[in-house]
């Protein structure tokens, strides 16, 4: 089962007007996807960004966003910088691949020495 977690990579206070109370106490935040499988963990090239305002403690939406919200949030969007796509084996990987190299050379050691005929 394949578990997905958002990593923040950037976040940053903005001063400008929330459009729901009118307070100056923005907080933006840049997420990147990262999958953690049982034989692989994958950080993907997946971004996404949350507007929260810290007075009302309200989501804002890009349907209600001012032109100067859009212009920050394309700021900051240039200035966040994700971790490069890879893909890393985990332990369970190399065991099971461990296990699988002692299998076959322990079956070629058998067939050579004659104990096992085809």
């Amino acid at each position: 089962m394949v578990k997905e977690k958002l990593i923040v990579i950037k976040e940053a206070n903005l001063n400008n007007n929330c459009p729901e109370c009118f307070n100056q106490d923005l907080n933006l935040t840049f997420y990147q996807k990262h999958t953690f499988g049982s034989l692989f963990h994958k950080t993907t090239g997946d971004l996404s960004h949350k507007l929260v305002c810290n007075t009302c403690q309200t989501t804002i939406y890009p349907v209600s966003w001012t032109e100067d919200l859009e212009r920050m949030v394309s700021y900051y969007q240039k200035t966040a910088v994700p971790a490069e796509k890879s893909s890393k084996p985990t332990l369970l990987f190399y065991g099971l691949m461990l296990f699988l190299l002692a299998l076959v050379t322990g079956t070629i050691y058998l067939f050579l020495s004659g104990a096992i005929q085809f």
